[in-house]
């Protein structure tokens, strides 16, 4: 099939980069279809009943939307918002200065909401049940309570590891979604939308190469846009094809499966410095010279779920299809040679 030139879209010189790529409406936002569909018929019922929408929780690995839907719900539902993140609420006060700043359909994000230390998560319950607020004033003797009323606000917490969240402050989430990896047609789309925000020329085909090695993850593919069109600029006519793609993406040292050189590291490590596995995440992390949440947050979730890596409880181990990615092939007690 004959490949076919993307028309240009030209954007505001003076927009924010991030912003203009980031869908603003639930009409923009491509892919979870059924989350997307909910939350719309969430948001819907609650402005015909004049009401905050209800406290929400979106899940998932990192870059497949948490924060673009947290900005589409507070902008159909015609309300501000206020973002933070759990690690910078670090006292009770700063949590309280947010809850008071808050106006009547306010919409508060707390991203990595999983990371909120315990004593301050407690504050939250009154305030995301009753609309209420405890503050402890003075010390020792002279300590009291003051509870202080707060409006109708909206809480969206985002986080990437919802089974590190306690359960009475999941419980108190009514509304609770995970978002998924997408589909390379998904993200085809999405760079195509991306390229004409940016003004780059790109053939469909073009598109879909990046599309197809980006983790299933619209993030990593709109920053994989970004090094194409660099390479484009520089090696070519500023045009992205799919040859131009590849070139630029194997300089980037990401493969067609879009498994990068961190992948291949800890391939390697697996199967040749602990013999196939099982290993535990610690001596892995120190094996490729990464921190072990990193490993468990950015990396492992793709490599077991294209079954690269399985996770059992003893350890890491790696699969016949790691073996066959880096030339290998498992002999006699998991020790390995080349082809």
């Amino acid at each position: 099939m004959a490949e076919r030139l993307v028309s240009d879209v030209l954007i505001k010189p003076d927009a924010a980069l991030e912003m203009t790529l980031r869908p603003s409406l639930f009409s923009e936002f491509t892919g979870q279809a059924k989350v997307k569909e909910r939350l719309e018929i969430t948001v819907a019922a609650a402005k015909q009943r004049g009401e905050a929408i209800d406290h929400v929780l979106l899940s998932g690995p990192p870059g497949l939307g948490k924060t673009t839907l947290a900005h589409i719900i507070a902008k159909a539902m015609g309300a501000n918002l206020k973002c933070t993140s759990g690690p910078t609420i670090e006292k009770a006060g700063d949590l309280a200065g947010l809850l008071t700043n808050l106006e009547e359909g306010d919409v508060l994000f707390i991203d990595e909401i999983h990371r909120l230390q315990k004593t301050i998560e407690e504050y939250l319950y009154p305030a995301m049940e009753d609309y209420k607020l405890d503050i402890i004033i003075d010390q020792g003797p002279n300590a009291r309570s003051v509870r202080l009323n707060l409006p109708h606000f909206t809480l969206i917490g985002a986080t990437t590891r919802s089974g590190l969240l306690t359960a009475p402050l999941l419980t108190r989430f009514p509304v609770r979604e995970r978002l998924d990896y997408y589909q390379a047609e998904q993200l085809q789309q999405i760079v195509i939308r991306s390229a004409r925000l940016l003004n780059i020329e790109i053939e469909e085909n073009g598109a879909h190469e990046i599309a197809r090695r980006s983790r299933g993850t619209p993030r990593i593919a709109n920053n994989l846009l970004r090094r194409v069109r660099d390479y484009a600029q520089v090696r070519g006519d500023g045009r992205i094809t799919v040859s131009l793609a590849d070139k630029a993406l194997a300089i980037l040292e990401i493969d067609e499966n879009g498994l990068d050189e961190m992948d291949k590291r800890i391939l390697d490590a697996v199967i040749a410095k602990f013999g196939g596995g099982p290993v535990g995440i610690g001596s892995l992390a120190v094996a490729v010279g990464e921190e072990p949440d990193t490993l468990e947050e950015v990396y492992e979730p793709y490599l077991i779920m294209e079954g690269y890596l399985k996770r059992t409880p003893q350890g890491r181990v790696a699969t016949e299809l790691s073996y066959k990615k880096l030339g290998l092939k498992v002999t006699s007690g998991n020790q390995t040679s080349l082809f």
